[in-house]
């Protein structure tokens, strides 16, 4: 196998595994071993995990043409954004009224929090350097997102 050709079979394993994860996530959470072992023999094989694997991806190739489009990841996203949205309220919404307010979206823990991550040498103040990897890090997470 060229170099090239397992670089894109590396790639397209990686794409597949996220949109499993998507679609896994989008169904409620992971697979229970028991789903996972067809054969009820109490393991799980390599084939069973393909089989699944192939039968996930197929449900999110909604046109049936063997292929991942970005529209069919967009799709499976919007379906699992309503739960998304639910775990967050349920983890921000500090006094359970419904609603976020500034000080809970960035209240003083978060805030802290952030500014330990990024204060890599724990002098308390962010350097250029600190302050540049922040914002690297960023601009890679944002396109990993496009």
């Amino acid at each position: 196998m060229t170099s090239l050709t397992f670089k894109r079979a590396i790639i397209a394993a990686a794409l597949a595994l996220t949109a499993v994860a998507a679609l896994a996530e989008a169904r409620g959470g992971a697979a229970s071993f028991d789903t996972l072992d067809t054969d009820g023999n109490g393991e799980i094989s390599a084939a069973e995990m393909q089989n699944r694997h192939a039968a996930q991806l197929a449900s999110l190739d909604t046109d049936g043409d063997g292929f991942l489009t970005e529209a069919e990841l967009a799709a499976a996203a919007r379906e699992r954004a309503p739960e998304r949205a639910a775990r967050m309220m349920e983890r921000l919404d500090a006094d359970g009224d419904g609603r976020l307010t500034a000080a809970e979206l960035s209240g003083p823990d978060r805030a802290m929090r952030r500014f330990e991550r990024v204060d890599s040498d724990g002098d308390g103040s962010l350097s250029r350097d600190e302050f540049e990897a922040l914002d690297t890090r960023g601009k890679r997470r944002q396109r990993d997102r496009d």
